[in-house]
């Protein structure tokens, strides 16, 4: 045991005189120097020994200026890029012995290995936090450079993974090269197709990592809450690494798609054209074919590319999102993610889950579920208890309620609703006008006004004449005494058999009710809301001359929005008052009889107010003793 620890003090003590070591020789050169060590490198390979020294500024390690950095990086690039067809894979092995002791074979291996230091390299720069911001710009731009043709002239996608994995996990933030990656590279089609692939194989791993943590039972709290913190970190930005990638709906079958390396996995039609002669001798009718093969070519990237995203998408789903990126994941699920799926269902598990938690993660929720229920044929059998449940004082006031509001007038437009369901989202909104804003019994009387024009069996609602709450089929119900209401009599007066807390719309009784709280807007403190009843009041089961109305128009309304309004309008007719006299009080002593609004006469009175109430008293002792006589 002891041996094993002096080893390793003994690797470590190594270590930091290799990097004292390298930090004496680089304060040895100048900036020209660097320039004239990277002259040296390129012109002429007598100068490969310059290699080594050009590496150390490079290093994360080195405490050279930015600007050292920058000069030796702008030649270690310029050495390294034409040679990168020519390295061997970093994994390979000679075939045979000869191969072993062949000069140039061993030559380029040293080269491998020195290239795969200068990767590591800046990979550590990019996510040091002791790094300059120029510096990972142009560190991400020369990274970008070797992934183009690093693997032997092609796409060199082991590089990428990791330089995006460095980037993911972190610990600094790193906005600026997010963008920079995002901005500049992220147009072209084959580094889009590889992110894609990257992200998954990223949350797959966080996925595999999370579970072995659960399993493993630790006693310090504070470095699980700390893990906790840089997972949602990580998957904060790969969501917003996925969130940027441009949208390819809307491009043109026959466009072409710009690739950062035309040799990767997908090729261009205009960088065939040695295949395309060589066809031609093979087959005379090629002419006849290209622009078939032209059609064929940018299906198959779509094809790919659909796949590839929605399986990052899925994969990201289905890891813990932070509760931010959740609702902003919502929020553009039906625009930016539905529409590019391969096959959107596979989002059922993650909505229908979402959609069940409740409150404004609901809300948010509808839109994407209303979209695979109307257009991908998906089956929720508990949709309108849910979307029943939803309707509460706090929803007319969340941020997302203006699309709430459309999708809800949406869901209850379908002619097959039963009645039921109907009058019990109708009498729901009716109950809900009362305590919510007027901005809010705007949109309730848009929907109430909606509902009863488009399920004309629900009009019983709007007006009954006996008033006690039942209609004509219960009323023989009620003579034969089958209908009992916890002892008290159905056809007592005042009894609204609406049960508000029940959540299940069968069983609210809401056909046994009536509008009632509507008719109280009419008296209500905001004159819009006065004024907007009245449309209620036409016959909406006559069709023809009545007209269903936007809700999206009120469904965003505020009180700002209620005051602009009002203060646009223009009134015709405004009350006046015209006085022949100043006025010297309030109101006048006619307007309230018995009532005295003089000073003097107040005082007048409280003199006299013991005459006056012996005389009170002595009236009404009369009047008691007058009344007992009569009774006897």
């Amino acid at each position: 045991m002891a041996s094993v620890v002096e080893l390793v003090s003994s690797e470590k003590k190594k270590m930091k005189e290799e990097v004292e070591e390298k930090k004496r020789k680089s304060a040895k050169y100048s900036l020209s120097d660097l320039k004239t060590l990277g002259h040296q490198l390129l012109s002429s390979r007598a100068h490969i020994n310059n290699l080594p020294i050009l590496l150390t500024f490079v290093s994360s390690s080195s405490s050279s200026p930015p600007h050292y950095a920058l000069e030796a990086l702008l030649s270690l690039q310029s050495f390294f890029i034409p040679l990168l067809p020519q390295l061997p894979s970093s994994s390979s092995s000679p075939a045979t012995s000869q191969a072993q002791h062949d000069p140039d074979f061993i030559y380029l291996t040293w080269l491998r290995s020195k290239f795969d230091d200068l990767v590591n390299s800046l990979l550590d720069i990019s996510a040091s936090p002791h790094s300059n911001e120029a510096l990972r710009e142009v560190v991400l731009d020369t990274i970008m450079d070797f992934v183009k043709v690093g693997n032997g002239g092609r796409f060199h996608s082991a590089i990428y993974h990791r330089f995006i994995q460095s980037i993911v996990h972190s610990a600094i933030g790193i906005d600026v090269v997010l963008d920079v990656l995002a901005s500049k590279y992220f147009k072209y089609i084959d580094i889009r197709y590889f992110t894609y692939i990257t992200v998954e194989k990223l949350t797959r791993m966080l996925e595999a990592k999370d579970t072995s943590d659960n399993n493993i039972v630790s006693a310090d709290g504070g470095n699980r809450s700390h893990s906790r913190t840089s997972v949602e970190l990580t998957i904060y930005r790969m969501y917003y690494i996925l969130s940027h990638i441009p949208s390819l709906e809307g491009m043109d079958e026959k466009a072409d798609y710009e690739m950062w390396n035309g040799l990767g996995v997908f090729i261009k039609v205009g960088d065939l054209k040695e295949d395309c002669n060589r066809q031609k001798a093979e087959d005379k009718q090629h002419k006849a074919d290209k622009s078939c093969n032209n059609v064929m070519s940018v299906a198959i990237i779509a094809k790919k590319m659909k796949m590839k995203f929605t399986k990052a998408w899925i994969s990201l789903l289905r890891s813990p999102l932070p509760l931010d990126v959740y609702k902003e994941v919502l929020v553009t699920l039906h625009q930016a993610v539905i529409p590019q799926l391969s096959n959107p269902i596979l989002l059922c598990d993650f909505l229908t889950r979402s959609y069940d938690i409740g409150g404004v993660i609901s809300v948010m929720a509808l839109s994407s579920l209303y979209i695979l229920m109307t257009q991908h044929g998906l089956e929720y059998p508990n949709f309108y208890e849910k979307l029943y449940a939803l309707l509460a004082p706090s929803t007319f006031m969340t941020k997302h309620r203006a699309k709430f509001f459309e999708l809800l007038d949406s869901c209850l437009k379908s002619p097959l609703l039963p009645a039921y369901l109907a009058a019990a989202f109708a009498k729901k909104l009716s109950s809900l006008s009362l305590s919510v804003p007027p901005s809010g019994a705007l949109v309730i009387i848009a929907l109430i006004h909606n509902l009863l024009r488009r399920h004309p069996s629900i009009n019983c609602l709007v007006h009954r004449e006996d008033g006690d709450g039942i209609t004509r089929d219960d009323s023989k119900a009620v003579k034969d005494g089958e209908l009992e209401d916890s002892g008290t009599s159905s056809r007592e007066p005042g009894i609204d058999h609406f049960n508000n807390e029940e959540t299940d719309p069968v069983k609210t009784n809401a056909m046994r009710s009536s509008l009632w709280e509507i008719d109280t807007l009419r008296h209500h403190y905001c004159s819009p809301v006065s004024r907007f009843v009245s449309s209620l009041e036409n016959d909406l089961t006559v069709r023809r001359k009545t007209t269903e109305l936007a809700v999206k128009d009120f469904s965003s309304g505020s009180y700002a929005t209620i005051f602009r309004e009002e203060i646009r309008r223009r009134v015709k007719q405004v009350p006046l008052a015209f006085y022949k006299a100043t006025p010297t009080s309030l109101f006048s002593e006619s307007d309230f009889p018995g009532w005295i609004f003089n000073y003097e006469q107040i005082d007048n009175s409280v003199n006299g107010s013991n005459i006056n109430v012996d005389i009170a008293e002595d009236h009404d002792h009369a009047l008691a003793k007058r009344q007992r006589i009569e009774c006897s």
